[in-house]
């Protein structure tokens, strides 16, 4: 399905292609300057030593669109403007117009090529379907993310082989959630997959009171600006996003608005995350402020909560709000703050604790069927943690 970003506002028309050259980063319907963009540069007169494409890989579902961006620089490496680019793409599965927007159109992979002055610059384009109810889907993700690009980068490219819906747990741009965190270590490793990335905010986001460079980074994908929870159907699943980072009491707007979406949802099973956990042996441990959500989803029959924060892997048995084991009706909980920042150890695990692991970097996929799922932990190149399993939905 497709999750397009909030439109911007409109750019004069004499100013769009100067925007289209020097900025770099993946949007669906419009771009703004880039603060990081090298110096502009000597204009029209000097030759074009090289094409870049920005971004260079990215995912799309059928029918969705995004634009691309050629970066053209002289000799000295300054970016120029006013040469003409041409746009090709080598398959079918996706389409290219002269301004470099490039759609989706049936399941399969794409070379987009930007042409100007002989040289080339491309990007890969992978087209997946569209989620369709009664049959099985895929989620995939982690939180704590983006720490280094080397860490984010190695579990980035673990979702390049995994084809589904993307989620962000939290804590995704280090240290403090900003534009330039976001623009420096998010984008050019998990930010390949933004198309298809629906994210749920962590604290380091909310350094910037209202984590406004998150929803900004994010746009629609992360629902509506500033509130930070949201929901969507993925086959024959309910999913939602939380903001634990906001009030979670029992009547707070963001507790009544959950309690007003579970009821008003028909599928027969739902998948919550956000980024606090309500149960965890790690550093930071377990925590209560969740607990009227989870008494929210427990109340309404939900299967599955995922959360980060702290920065290992564990899985739950399937338990209630107040962490008594419950085989029936239990909520289970993954704690995935594997994405790519360090490692948090502990020893001891507490109390319907299943399966964890302090050693590896990864991603959880959950595989969503009408009626069950299945999960399993891939962990990075050169770790060797697996985890899997499968469960039923409980109505």
């Amino acid at each position: 399905m497709p999750f397009l970003p909030r439109r911007r506002s409109e750019r004069p028309e004499a100013s769009r292609l100067h925007l289209l050259v020097t900025c770099a980063v993946l949007v669906v319907a419009s771009c703004r300057p880039d603060s990081t963009a090298p110096e502009a540069s000597s204009g029209t007169g000097a030759a074009v030593a090289s094409v870049q494409v920005t971004p260079s890989t990215a995912s799309l579902t059928v029918g969705q669109s995004a634009l691309l961006h050629a970066i053209l620089r002289d000799a000295n490496g300054r970016t120029l403007s006013g040469h003409a680019v041409t746009w090709a793409s080598s398959s079918p599965a996706a389409e290219v117009d002269v301004t470099g927007k490039v759609t989706g159109h049936s399941p399969g992979d794409a070379t987009i090529t930007a042409t100007s002055e002989g040289l080339r610059g491309i990007a890969s384009i992978r087209v997946i379907d569209v989620p369709r109810p009664g049959s099985a889907q895929v989620l995939v993700g982690a939180g704590d993310i983006a720490s280094s690009v080397t860490g984010a980068e190695a579990t980035a490219k673990l979702l390049d082989a995994i084809p589904g819906t993307v989620i962000a747990v939290g804590d995704n741009a280090y240290p403090d959630g900003t534009a330039s965190d976001y623009a420096t270590r998010y984008e050019p490793t998990w930010g390949r997959h933004k198309a298809r990335t629906r994210p749920c905010p962590g604290n380091h986001d909310y350094h910037s009171a209202g984590a406004p460079d998150y929803f900004a980074y994010f746009g629609d994908n992360a629902g509506p600006a500033g509130r930070g929870y949201y929901s969507f159907d993925l086959g024959d699943w309910h999913i939602i996003s939380l903001n634990s980072n906001i009030d979670m009491k029992a009547g707070s707007p963001q507790e009544q608005w959950l309690r007003a979406d579970l009821a008003a949802s028909h599928q027969q099973c739902t998948l919550a995350f956000m980024h606090h956990p309500r149960f965890s042996s790690g550093t930071h441990g377990s925590s209560t402020s969740p607990q009227p959500l989870w008494q929210a989803l427990y109340d309404a029959g939900a299967e599955i909560v995922i959360v980060g924060h702290d920065h290992n892997y564990q899985r739950f048995a399937p338990q209630t709000p107040a962490g008594a084991a419950d085989s029936s009706r239990g909520i289970r909980e993954f704690v995935v703050g594997t994405g790519g920042a360090g490692l948090y150890q502990f020893t001891t695990p507490i109390a319907n604790t299943e399966a964890f692991s302090t050693s590896a970097h990864g991603v959880l996929k959950l595989t969503l069927r009408p009626g069950s799922y299945s999960w399993e932990f891939i962990p990075v190149a050169g770790d060797t943690y697996h985890d899997s399993g499968s469960g039923t939905c409980h109505r």
